[in-house]
């Protein structure tokens, strides 16, 4: 029943039953990266919801049982992933485990997943939990979903007889400052990484500074702040000798103890460094400030160290380091352009580009490599960290200090510093690790279990155990080759192809991304990653004319996928096409691998690289089709928006004859318009299904027009006091707001005609998030009435001793909800929904949608809030709407779904829904019983474009 006032729920674990026939299929698909033997699935059959509570006694994962079984033969190794933590990271540590697990699981290594709240309660945790969009999509039902410990020596003690050594990937607070490692060192428990004492040192940048400067490194100049203990005629003193004017003199403000750039801030002069050094302890998020000198003229740059040496005999490695470019725009605050801050590490941003190698000059990349590997060994460092810093060119005034001229980091070209030491760098599919590792010759996996082997052979007790691991490996290795032989002579060609030229293009890169990684682990397929791109580029002007023939295809080799942008991608290729930087990069890469291969080579169980340098290839769209065509490929679209989406794709596949994923033609072009698809779907009324009345305009006729009486004749149209407009042909939110006055139209409005990327937080009149906006701006625009629905709130207070818990106000019945469909035409079946909480506003962001560590998904809808029988009629109307509209393969549709009723009011449907890491489709797969991972929920949807193709 539904109640007028808060309700508190607590929530039982979700579970869903498959069908039988997709049951079986699944589990021949239990071994991952292994060849498929059955015939395509149907698609995922209605599920109902488990309402008993769940408590994970043990984690045991069909890699685990498989190893067992492996007995004399070798034993799998078992890895703790621990991640999670009390800072502001621990969503980003939530992507990093989710990205360790998926590249270094196998037969041969069984991960067992932990997590650890911001109470620092640690818990046992499914895998599925790792692909949660951010820890609040189950930090509230943490008690009935997993196995809590009641200490956290409770916690050290089961590692220390469950598993064989603790892969730790939490970041900042208790991750990288020596608390995680001084637990597991007490409970003599192995670990990845740096031991506690040094962790300590190397983690408070001001410690860490001090440290630098004592062993002969040249530092930045920098003032500590503590909490109570601000000094300001001693940090103006501090200004005046560095010769910085205390009135403006810019400086940055920074935490000790925090990473990802959390709290970093600009500030100019003593009063507003003072000011911003006091706000960043009173909020909580460290009690010591460093204030730093701003490095004008200087060029960020990172760069990852492995340590290679045998036993305890430190032989560092540092890879190909990268320069952090930082691009402003015109109509950007400066002051924020200026530092390379937390929503351009991780979230997709023309305002930073990479480049790897840097463009310094060949000394100075040499001295950062030499700083690099004498900074791990004298900081005591093990195994890999990342090390940030900054080059500062000759032409740039040279650091206030006469003593720095004997220092480590002069050059003749300028000077280096290393400001940041990374302990437990981020391991995101796209992150730097992953960068620089493949680009001399190391895979995601390769990488990460050369990580984790060297940790191994560090402790004495693990030997035995490592030697049975590499037995085991070795004797899999030719049994996987012999099962693909036996499978067929050739491997199955696939290409994924993502990009564009949209405003959804930076989550068609990170969705194309995550599929290709996903595939290219079975053995039976040749996956190639492929960047759709306007012909002129990206940087041409936004009112080019896109046809056909203005636009271009790259086959990607590995290392030039990994990148945030898809301009950074095509940038990349264009890049790794001049023969001056092929060479430089050729130079060093060959170096590199000269110094990783002779020491690698004395551990038994290093499998040699695995990642051969390759050249992109440029093609036109029809000469790509047509060598699609030649190799007998399938060709996976996870291209979101315009030709990926409108059935331009599609058409041309199928001119072609070749087999490709999702909808047809016919289907795609209806969906991408929300009109037409509101039209095919408006019969259906007496099934449940209702569509939102609209009103389509020409964006010029609304630029020309007067808004005021534009607001009052949708206000009579549409019988509402609130609009939501968007454009008519886009998706993944873009410029999609809640209106409430004429001024709010105004400023949308505005935004179109000066083409902004984005609107500000907090610039319309109700309370949003950053609004992405498309450019350049729409043919037309679709104003609807914006619909109500109930708000749901996560509440982080414990009451009574009781666990975080879900708040929701049952008034206007509605819900916003996202359901994936799966199948063949006809025949669609409907995954269990999500409903996705807001943060921040009314309308979902980019971000919330698609970015790990953003985003609040309850999947299925708690019972509490939506009955089973309201359930199943929601999902039997998606069903019918998704074969009415002609659906096939796999798709999206976004809905409103009354909770009494399971009637639903059809907002879109997505006919290439985002495939990002964390997306919802993801968690309606896991969802399923047995949880459907990533890696076969795309091989099945692979195996419906072969059905659909015999």
């Amino acid at each position: 029943m539904l109640l007028s006032r808060p309700q508190t729920l607590t929530l039982p674990l979700p579970r869903a039953r498959l069908s039988s026939p997709t049951l079986r299929h699944l589990r021949a698909l239990a071994a991952p990266r292994r060849a498929l033997v059955s015939s395509p699935p149907l698609g995922f059959a209605s599920a109902a919801r488990g309402l008993a509570p769940l408590r994970l006694r043990a984690v045991v994962s069909d890699h685990e049982q498989r190893g067992m079984e492996a007995g004399e033969q070798g034993r799998p190794l078992r890895v703790g992933l621990v991640c999670g933590g009390p800072s502001g990271e621990r969503g980003v540590s939530l992507n990093s485990a989710r990205s360790v697990l998926d590249h270094i699981q196998g037969e041969d290594l069984v991960v067992r997943c932990y997590y650890i709240d911001c109470a620092m309660k640690a818990f046992a945790i499914s895998p599925a939990q790792l692909y949660s969009n951010t820890p609040s999509d189950f930090d509230f039902k943490l008690e009935s979903l997993a196995q809590g410990f009641d200490s956290l020596s409770d916690f050290a003690e089961h590692l220390a007889t469950n598993v064989d050594i603790v892969f730790p990937v939490i970041h900042g607070k208790f991750g990288e400052d020596g608390g995680i490692q001084e637990l597991l060192e007490k409970a003599n428990v192995p670990f990845v990484g740096t031991p506690s004492k040094e962790c300590r040192r190397a983690f408070d940048k001001h410690n860490a500074s001090l440290e630098l400067n004592a062993q002969g490194f040249l530092t930045v100049p920098n003032f500590l702040v503590e909490k109570d203990k601000l000094a300001k005629l001693e940090l103006e003193a501090w200004f005046q000798t560095i010769n910085l004017n205390k009135e403006n003199g810019k400086v940055i403000v920074k935490p000790t103890r925090a990473g990802s750039s959390i709290g970093v801030v600009v500030a100019y002069g003593v009063n507003d460094a003072a000011q911003k050094a006091e706000e960043i302890i009173s909020e909580g998020i460290d009690d010591k400030v460093i204030i730093e000198v701003f490095l004008e003229g200087g060029t960020e740059f990172t760069a990852i160290v492995v340590d290679v040496g045998t036993a305890n005999n430190s032989e560092p490695v540092v890879l190909l380091p990268t320069e952090v470019e930082l691009q402003y725009s015109n109509n950007s605050d400066t002051k924020e352009d200026t530092i390379f801050n937390y929503r351009k590490k991780y979230l997709p941003s023309r305002q930073v580009a990479y480049h790897s190698p840097p463009r310094f000059p060949a000394e100075v990349i040499d001295c950062i490599r030499q700083g690099i590997s004498l900074l791990f060994r004298r900081l005591g460092l093990h195994d890999y960290a990342r090390i940030d810093g900054w080059f500062l060119p000759s032409s740039v005034a040279s650091l206030p200090s006469a003593e720095n001229s004997e220092k480590f980091g002069n050059t003749k070209y300028g000077t280096v510093l290393f400001t940041d030491i990374n302990l437990i760098s981020g391991m995101e599919q796209t992150s730097f690790l992953f960068q620089q590792a493949s680009a001399v010759g190391f895979s995601h996996s390769r990488i990460l279990r050369t990580v984790v082997q060297h940790a191994c052979s560090r402790f004495p007790s693990l030997v035995p155990c490592n030697n049975a691991w590499t037995t085991l490996s070795r004797k899999l290795q030719p049994s996987k080759q012999v099962e693909a032989i036996h499978k067929g002579t050739s491997r199955q060609k696939v290409f994924v192809i993502f990009g564009g030229d949209t405003s959804e293009r930076q989550v068609s890169l990170m969705s194309g991304t995550n599929v290709w990684l996903n595939l290219q682990g079975f053995n039976d397929l040749d996956v190639t990653p492929c960047l759709l791109a306007p012909a002129n580029g990206y940087f041409s002007s936004h009112d080019q004319d896109f046809s056909d023939s203005s636009r271009e295809v790259w086959t990607l080799p590995y290392s030039l996928v990994l990148r945030h942008t898809t301009e950074e991608v095509h940038a990349a290729c264009v890049e790794a096409t001049e023969p001056e930087r092929v060479k430089i990069t050729k130079r060093l890469r060959d170096q590199i691998m000269n110094e990783l291969g002779p020491a690698l080579s004395k551990h038994d169980w290093f499998a040699g690289f695995d990642i051969a340098y390759e050249q992109p290839i440029k093609y036109s769209l029809q000469e790509w089709i047509n060598h699609v065509k030649e190799t007998e490929a399938v060709v996976f679209i996870a291209v979101h928006g315009g030709i990926g989406e409108d059935g331009t794709i599609q058409t041309l596949l199928e001119s072609a004859g070749v087999p490709y994923t999702g909808p047809g033609p016919i289907a795609s072009r209806t969906c991408i318009d929300k009109v037409a698809s509101s039209l095919a779907v408006d019969h259906l009324a007496s099934y449940g299904v209702r569509t939102i009345p609209k009103d389509v305009r020409a964006t010029e006729e609304v630029l020309k027009s007067s808004l005021v009486d534009i607001w009052n004749e949708l206000k009579a149209k549409l019988q509402t006091e609130t609009v939501c407009v968007k454009p008519a042909r886009d998706g993944c939110s873009t410029g999609v707001a809640r209106l409430c006055c004429p001024k709010d139209l105004e400023v949308y409005t505005n935004a179109l005609r000066r083409k902004f990327q984005h609107l500000p937080a907090n610039c319309l009149s109700r309370a949003h998030g950053v609004i992405e906006m498309p450019v350049p701006p729409p043919e037309s625009l679709i104003f609807e009435p914006f619909i109500e629905t109930d708000e749901i709130i996560i509440s982080n207070k414990l009451e009574n001793g009781s666990a975080r818990h879900l708040v929701w106000k049952g008034e206007n019945d509605w819900l916003e909800i996202t359901v994936g469909v799966v199948g063949k035409r006809g025949e669609m079946h409907s995954l269990n929904p999500s409903i996705t909480v807001k943060e921040s506003g009314d309308i979902l962001s980019l971000e919330e949608k698609f970015q790990g560590g953003t985003g609040i998904n309850l999947t299925p809808p708690p019972a509490t809030i939506m009955g089973e029988d309201a359930l199943q009629r929601c999902k039997k109307s998606i069903e019918i709407m998704a074969n009415a509209l002609g659906l096939e393969g796999f798709s999206r549709i976004d809905a409103f779904v009354n909770v009494r009723s399971g009637e639903v009011l059809l907002i879109e449907v997505n006919t290439v829904p985002g495939m990002t890491p964390s997306t919802v489709l993801i968690h309606q797969a896991l969802a399923e019983e047995p949880p459907v991972y990533p890696h076969k929920f795309f091989r099945t949807l692979l195996d419906l474009a072969f059905a659909r193709a015999k």
